[in-house]
């Protein structure tokens, strides 16, 4: 089940965006002793990660909380395009997060399938599943494209619909290029799910996704149905201004 929460403007939607993440790292620490949070790119989680290290700098445990990436493009990880840069720029470069920590996709050189499968590896082994099997991430932030795209997973694109493997090298036709993306079923075994929508250009595609016909082929982000956890959608007025049931 989905929940969609609206705010006024952009600071209140990272206010309560940090809030949210906040909550679900106190929430997992108790339960298990540390905290797995999976982040997103794009400029919307930026403003969130830069909140988290100035305003939650003493209140977030840092050091309990492991940070992995669920997309990437393929270029080196001081390239400005580098979801793995925009992360360490404005949050894991000003907080005390120990650098075993940090997972990060190592995009630089090699071969798009075997960037993939390294991944996915340091996935199996930090969790301690099998191959086939699938991890159970506390939190997940995803964004929303104005075509319907989230994390890397892009309309028409073969990644939609891999059912064993943890991470994809996905060809994006339009993008001419390689995008690497945690894939559906891996996602969906989240414990929470956070999506991030802000701005007018985005209140189209966010009542289609929600509010329209199920098309995942062309709607990639309407595949984001937790098994066993929950989905909550974070938007500011403008993003959720289409959306009837708010």
């Amino acid at each position: 089940m989905s929940r969609l929460k609206v705010f006024p403007d952009a600071a209140s939607l990272y206010a309560a965006a940090a809030e949210e993440v906040l909550a679900r790292a106190l929430d997992s620490i108790r339960q298990h002793d540390r905290f797995t949070f999976m982040l997103a790119g794009g400029s919307t989680p930026q403003g969130l990660y830069s909140l988290l290290a100035h305003d939650f700098h003493e209140r977030f445990p840092w050091a309990k909380t492991h940070f992995f990436w669920g997309d990437e493009r393929h270029v080196r990880p001081d390239h400005p395009e580098s979801n793995y840069k925009m992360a360490w720029d404005a949050m894991l470069s000003r907080v005390a997060v120990p650098q075993e920590n940090i997972h990060r996709i190592e995009t630089e050189g090699g071969d798009p399938q075997q960037i993939a499968h390294k991944y996915s590896a340091l996935l199996r082994d930090f969790f301690g599943v099998l191959e086939g099997e699938f991890p159970r991430l506390d939190l997940v932030l995803l964004g929303l494209g104005t075509d319907g795209h989230t994390a890397s997973l892009f309309p028409a694109t073969s990644a939609l619909h891999e059912t064993r493997q943890l991470m994809v090298a996905n060809w994006v036709q339009k993008l001419n290029s390689v995008r690497f993306t945690m894939t559906v079923p891996l996602l969906n075994q989240a414990a929470y799910i956070v999506f991030m929508v802000q701005g007018q250009e985005k209140a189209p595609v966010l009542q289609a996704v929600l509010e329209g016909e199920i098309h995942s082929e062309g709607l990639p982000a309407q595949l984001i149905r937790p098994v066993h956890g929950h989905l909550l959608w974070l938007a500011d007025e403008q993003a959720a201004s289409l959306c009837q049931f708010r």
